[in-house]
């Protein structure tokens, strides 16, 4: 089952568009599998409103993951995944005098019954983010099973390749 490129099935949001450097490899990534996204800046503090309306008509739009980005407090990702049952996965940005690290702890301390899936900082986060949404949506799509089985293949290989360091 195949969804058209008009119909995302992961959104990937930030609070402002500084966020979008730490965010680029899940958004890299999602595009080298061919999943289907949409990026949007959805500010939780700045547009409430909005982000609100983001995350409760997601699902009803065709969305199945959400990733997102977390600042110091990790309000978009947790008041998100309030809002809606998808998945949702947090990725703290490494854009605070702490480097990421208080949001890593917002986002791991979520209350529960508002669960948000916990990423690495920075890049990396955002690449496993792409991966894990991915993961989650290869269980229904058997042909992005078969592509992120290849891209994990590579990886492999590409290591295996260059396995001898001279001495």
């Amino acid at each position: 089952m195949a969804a058209s490129a008009s119909t995302p099935w992961v959104g990937v949001i930030m609070g402002g568009r500084s966020d979008l450097e730490h965010l680029q490899p899940a958004i890299d990534i999602l595009a080298e599998l061919r999943i289907p996204h949409e990026v949007r800046v959805v500010s939780a503090h700045r547009t409430p409103d909005w982000m609100m309306e983001y995350a409760s008509t997601a699902e009803s739009r065709g969305l199945s993951v959400i990733i997102a980005a977390a600042g110091g407090a990790a309000h978009l990702p947790g008041m998100v995944s309030s809002k809606t049952l998808l998945p949702v996965l947090g990725v703290p940005m490494p854009t605070t005098v702490l480097s990421g690290f208080d949001a890593l702890l917002s986002i791991v301390q979520m209350p529960k019954g508002v669960p948000v899936g916990t990423q690495a900082i920075g890049k990396p986060g955002a690449a496993n983010a792409a991966l894990h949404a991915a993961a989650i949506l290869a269980l229904k799509y058997p042909e992005l099973r078969e592509r992120l089985g290849a891209w994990r293949k590579a990886r492999t290989d590409e290591v295996l390749a260059h396995r001898e360091v001279a001495g």
